[in-house]
């Protein structure tokens, strides 16, 4: 049985900094590409970033250049470091890997 567990969303003012980790119950880090959604009030899920096991990654255009998503194999944990945070990058986050979903962490970009 496979868990994940997201941490480290919080309130931030615009233009400031977080880093959601995403803690995998179940070796999955380093054997499936694993992803950072977020789903804002209203709308739909969408993929922010994510990491194949070969370590290649992909953003949605809103985030590029901002966001950047890594691995730590040994602690079974995906991170999600975000840089000039908008008011627009409100939303919950959601950790997913092998079809898992982590509950997810609220992430608020207010000033």
């Amino acid at each position: 049985q496979v868990q994940l567990v997201e941490s480290g969303g919080g309130l931030v003012q615009p233009g400031g900094s977080l880093r959601p980790s995403c803690a995998a119950f179940g070796s999955i880090v380093s054997i499936y590409t694993m992803g950072w959604y977020r789903q804002a009030p209203g709308k739909q899920r969408e993929l922010v970033a994510a990491i194949t096991s070969g370590g290649s990654t992909n953003y949605a255009d809103s985030v590029k250049g901002r966001f950047t998503i890594s691995r730590d194999n040994a602690k079974n944990t995906v991170y999600l470091q975000t840089n000039s945070l908008k008011p627009e990058d409100t939303a919950v986050y959601y950790c997913m890997g092998k079809a898992y979903w982590g509950q997810g962490t609220q992430v608020t970009v207010s000033s």
